[in-house]
């Protein structure tokens, strides 16, 4: 795990790979763009020590698929240094921006002034060399109106599907902020996060670890209840996830609302009239949304073991970054399509 500014003391460092040689060696990760806005990650939920942890593997899952990545965190619940909150950091990097464009609109007129005088006289001066600082200066200025069109952070909600009220209270930050903000969707609905569910499923002995091996595990479920919040919009996009990772584990996974009272076991019903025998709890989470209490409480309600939620699994730092990647143009190599 590492922090924001970078490797936390103590704690095991994420190292980069060897690069293969050969034919099917990895292609080299692309590089963040000079200039390029910075991510902030938008986490919901009230924030703890064990969130900071679980976002910054997130961001370092992302810093190592794009080096160069200027990658911050946005608490949308925040409201000190520790955990600072979204609009501040928006604010922050906007005035940065600012900063940054009066540095670039000086620099380019002083290397214009630079220009000038070392020609001394343009009679002097060839035609070519006339046009060459001609086309360094209009470069110059391209760059910097580029800049200032471009938003000055690219925000990525931390949501593995829609959830109107903390989407809401995000576009409430930043608006706020006075940031020139993109703001992109949340990670889901995505093939990806099916796979991190069959993962989490696995490592909680409620699924095979393959499904193209035909060996038996006797405390698989038979029906998975995939739990969620952010209302019938969160529920409508977590079945069309819950459709992928049936087709993976051959088994019904039927979605329902974590915060809506009694949806949990009302799904555990429907999937046990259809003729399950052995349910378990597929938590559509990141894992700050709701407390932990909620999933357990609900795999109580339901009568079947929990896995854990999705945390800081490869693929949700490979999804956050792509959806930055994809608000900026950027071209990822092996890059996970939106």
């Amino acid at each position: 795990m590492s922090s924001p500014t970078g490797p936390a003391s103590g704690l095991p460092v994420r190292m980069p790979r060897p690069r293969q040689s050969g034919r099917h060696r990895r292609p080299e990760p692309a590089a963040a763009p000079v200039g390029a806005p910075p991510l902030v990650l938008a986490v919901p939920g009230t924030p703890d020590s064990a969130t900071r942890s679980l976002v910054d593997e997130v961001l370092s899952i992302a810093r190592s698929e794009l080096p160069g990545l200027d990658a911050r965190i946005g608490y949308v619940g925040g409201s000190d240094e520790e955990f600072p909150p979204l609009g501040a950091v928006l604010t922050r990097a906007a005035h940065e921006r600012a900063a940054l464009l009066s540095a670039a609109t000086q620099a380019a007129t002083g290397a214009a002034d630079d220009g000038q005088a070392a020609f001394g006289d343009p009679a002097d001066a060839s035609a070519e060399a006339l046009a060459a600082a001609a086309e360094v200066a209009r470069a110059a200025q391209q760059q910097i109106a580029a800049s200032a069109e471009g938003p000055a952070a690219v925000v990525v909600p931390l949501l593995a599907g829609p959830d109107s009220e903390l989407m809401a209270r995000i576009r409430q930050a930043v608006g706020d902020s006075g940031c020139a903000t993109q703001l992109t969707d949340p990670l889901g609905p995505h093939p990806l996060l099916a796979e991190a569910l069959h993962v989490r499923l696995s490592e909680a002995g409620l699924a095979r670890a393959d499904r193209a091996r035909l060996f038996t595990v006797a405390t698989a479920a038979d029906g998975i209840v995939l739990a969620t919040v952010g209302g019938p919009e969160a529920v409508q996009a977590a079945g069309i996830t819950g459709m992928l990772l049936s087709a993976r584990l051959a088994v019904p996974v039927l979605a329902a609302a974590l915060d809506e009272k009694g949806a949990v076991a009302r799904t555990a019903e429907q999937l046990l009239g259809a003729g399950a025998q052995r349910l378990a709890l597929a938590p559509y989470l990141i894992g700050p949304e709701v407390s932990a209490e909620w999933i357990e409480t609900a795999a109580t309600e339901a009568g079947c073991a929990a896995a854990e939620p999705l945390g800081a699994y490869p693929a949700v730092g490979r999804l956050v970054l792509s959806a930055y990647a994809a608000a900026l143009g950027i071209t990822l190599p092996g890059a996970p399509s939106r």
